[in-house]
């Protein structure tokens, strides 16, 4: 009989082969299972997440992490595609920055982009699936990472966390403010009309908001 849904490993992740001609409402219950299953097996670990086989919406994908949070101790830091040209650069970077979630029983994610001013408020740690567009806000008592452009603003450590910091894989923030301390850009070129940028990592050092490169071996030295 044909397995409705595979969970294989790659390194820093799991991808999750799912059929594509079963009834989601089915596939889902099948997604729960097998993580019930496997849930001694993955313990705590902190993964990112590839979907392949079948074409997912956003509320379905977001209903897929709902199964797998409820039905194992895995912790989603990110899902990813196939374009490894992409996910290379970021995903052990991301890996490294999970651990400062690991404590936090409470971190979050939210999956979508924040536009039209909105703002996006928590007690929590919390990982953005999407853009912080301008005008937009995301507040955190914690800590910050967004998986995707933060051209808003991002305010973390509110709660007076040492160490708080914001990561964004595109970090061109109309205003940024960790624990006490302020950042905000002098003279700023039209938003959209903007060169590569790298995925960059903010917090305080020396007394003042310092912006440096994610990479791997930075994020081991926090």
């Amino acid at each position: 009989m044909k397995d409705t849904v595979l969970i294989k490993s790659f390194p820093n992740g799991i991808t999750l082969h799912l059929d594509p001609e079963i009834a989601f409402e089915d596939l889902l219950k099948e997604v729960a299972y097998k993580f019930s299953e496997a849930r001694n097996f993955f313990g705590r670990a902190s993964v990112a997440l590839s979907i392949e086989d079948r074409t997912v919406s956003g509320p379905e994908e977001i209903r897929i992490l709902e199964a797998i949070h409820a039905n194992s101790d895995l912790r989603i830091i990110c899902i990813v595609g196939k374009d490894e040209a992409t996910n290379k650069n970021f995903i052990k970077a991301l890996a490294h920055v999970e651990k400062k979630l690991a404590g936090d029983e409470d971190g979050q994610f939210f999956k979508g982009s924040l536009k039209n001013k909105e703002v996006l408020e928590t007690e929590n740690s919390i990982i953005v699936l999407g853009d912080v567009y301008p005008g937009s806000a995301v507040i955190s008592a914690r800590n910050i990472i967004i998986l995707g452009g933060l051209y808003g603003e991002a305010y973390a450590g509110g709660s007076g966390c040492d160490g708080a910091f914001v990561a964004a894989l595109e970090m061109e923030p109309e205003r940024i403010k960790i624990g006490d301390f302020k950042y905000k850009p002098g003279k700023q070129g039209k938003w959209g009309i903007r060169p590569k940028v790298q995925p960059k990592i903010a917090y305080v050092k020396n007394d003042r908001i310092t912006f440096e490169t994610l990479t791997k071996d930075l994020l081991g030295t926090f």
